[in-house]
Formats: C-alpha cells, structure tokens, sequence
C-alpha cells in the first residue's frame, strides 16, 4: 500500500516533524489539532523546519560528487546520483510541503480521506485513551491506525481504539530527516498486512524500518536512551554538577556530538516530564524522580521547553 493522504494528530516535536517529511516525500498531509491557539504554537515549528531543510538542502551541494556523500539520510533514495539539479529540485519539494500542510480542527473531516493517521499525542495515556474514544466512531474502515508513543504499548489502547487489528506503534527518532529510524511494533492482535504496509510507508517517506518482533516499552531506541537520559538528569536534580559540565563530560570522555541535556532538548522537556511523572515516586518531592520532575517543571514554567521554544537547558536564538 503507497500511503497518499497521512493525518498527523498533534503538531509537536516529533508530530511536525513526521508531517513534514511526510509531505516532502510526496503525501498529503492533514494536521489534527485541538485548537486555533494550537496552530499557532504549531505553524512556527512548520516555519523552522522548512528553513532547515532549506539550509541542509543547499549544504548539500558540496557534498555532490564525492564518493561517499553525506546528506541527511532521508533526504535522497541514491546519494551518489544527485546533482546540484536534484538538490534544486528537492528545495522545491520542500516548499511545496510546506505551503500544501492542511491543518484542520474538526477530527471527522481531518481524517476521512486518511490512508493512515499517526497520533503524535503527549505521553499521557489518559489523554491517549480519550482521543481514540473520539476518534472510533469516526475512523474509517480502510484506514490503518498508528501510535508514536516514545514508551507506552500499543496493547494499552488496542481495543478503545475500536480497531485493534488497525493499530500498531510506529516510533521515530528526533530530526528524522537525518536521523531516519522507524520503529516498527505491533501488538498481539496487529494484522500482518498491516504491519507489513506500515513497514512500506516506512520506506516510503525514506526512513530505515526497524522490525520489532514483540513489545517492549520504549522499543529499542528509548529502551538504551531513557534511562541514559535519567541518569544525567538525576545527576542534575541531587546537585552533583550542572547540565553543562554533565554534557562536557560525556562529549570528551566518548566523543559523542552531543550530551544528555542537548538531547533533552531535542526531544522537549514536555516529554522527558510525562516521562518521570509516570513513576509514583514522583509525587514525592524528596524522593530522586520527585526531584528530577521539580527540576524540569521549573523550565517549563518559565517556557524553557527545548529547541522549539528557542530555549532549554541551552539557549537557540
């Protein structure tokens, strides 16, 4: 199955990020959001996005004609063949995905046409579960039914979706358009055509699937990260060094490009809060999660919500 038109519920970090190279690989796009005020804090993560394909885009040209070229994996299918022309031609398709997102209020409409719909809700699983309940009685027949949840299991919301054999996860990384993962997991009750069309729109929108063959909260990917990321926020949260020195000493000590706090802010301390505020312990303000969750509540409350707010732990503008 190629998938033509794709709903994106939600337009945060990762859901503008799934619509957007969505839509520049060719789908029609419609963004689910609950509220006008919800365009507006979505739209200027649109804007951003496009400019940075725009800039990775023309970063590219002098990358044409090396024998191992290095463009954002998702960007080209054949990184040897592409010419400066390609390059010019895919700054077109960026456009043309940013001016064709359709963002949309009413849930019905939004996903009538929708070959598949990929709820990019926050990790709360109450409000999960009450959006399916207002998405089952409009969700079409044909239309397949994914959750890009970072550690929740498709089995906990399979059956108030009213389409079990419809649903499935499928989990991107951050900055997908270079980092192109997809994680693919089904449930127990996930038909096999369907997992195996959603492994193709995978592949369709350029990403690299990875086939899970049972659930596991936090999949691969987040099953390593989660607690590599706990780790330097309890460091953080019991006063033992600053997220800056933190970061240092694992950039040096590794070589990584990055340190745990500049990775919480790509991913949004939004998420890394529902994340913490999952454990019971968190309620107890002595207790490390209850610490942490202080720590990350302070940064919200004063908008320090990651790169997309244009501060975190670290500032972007």
């Amino acid at each position: 199955m190629t998938v033509t038109n794709l709903t994106l519920i939600g337009g945060g970090v990762l859901g503008s990020q799934i619509a957007y190279q969505s839509a520049f690989r060719g789908c029609h796009v419609t963004v689910w959001l609950r509220s006008e005020a919800s365009i507006g804090r979505a739209k200027p993560k649109f804007e951003r996005l496009h400019n940075l394909y725009l800039e990775d885009l023309e970063a590219c040209k002098a990358e044409v004609g090396k024998p191992a070229p290095r463009f954002p994996r998702a960007f080209f299918d054949d990184p040897a063949g592409v010419t400066e022309a390609d390059i010019e031609a895919a700054k077109k398709q960026a456009d043309a995905a940013y001016e064709g997102l359709v963002y949309e209020l009413d849930l019905a409409k939004a996903v009538q046409d929708a070959d598949l719909i990929i709820e990019a809700l926050a990790e709360d699983p109450k409000q999960k579960t009450e959006f399916y309940q207002k998405l089952a009685p409009v969700l079409p027949e044909k239309t397949i039914l994914c959750t890009n949840s970072s550690t929740l299991l498709p089995s906990q919301f399979a059956e108030v979706t009213g389409a079990p054999e419809r649903y499935m996860a499928l989990h991107f990384a951050n900055e997908i358009w270079k980092n192109n993962t997809a994680e693919v997991m089904g449930h127990a009750g996930t038909r096999q055509d369907v997992y195996d069309a959603v492994v193709a729109f995978a592949k369709q929108i350029g990403m690299i699937p990875l086939c899970l063959k049972k659930e596991q909260p936090g999949y691969i990917l987040n099953s390593m990260l989660v607690p590599f990321l706990s780790a330097a926020e309890m460091l953080y949260a019991t006063d033992v060094a600053d997220p800056e020195t933190i970061d240092k000493t694992w950039m040096l000590a590794t070589g990584a490009p990055a340190g745990p706090f500049r990775i919480l802010d790509v991913v949004g301390l939004v998420t890394a809060y529902n994340i913490v505020t999952m454990n019971p312990q968190a309620a107890d303000p002595e207790t490390v999660p209850g610490k942490i969750a202080a720590k990350l509540k302070s940064y919200i409350d004063a908008g320090k919500t990651g790169i997309n707010a244009g501060e975190g732990f670290y500032k972007y503008k």
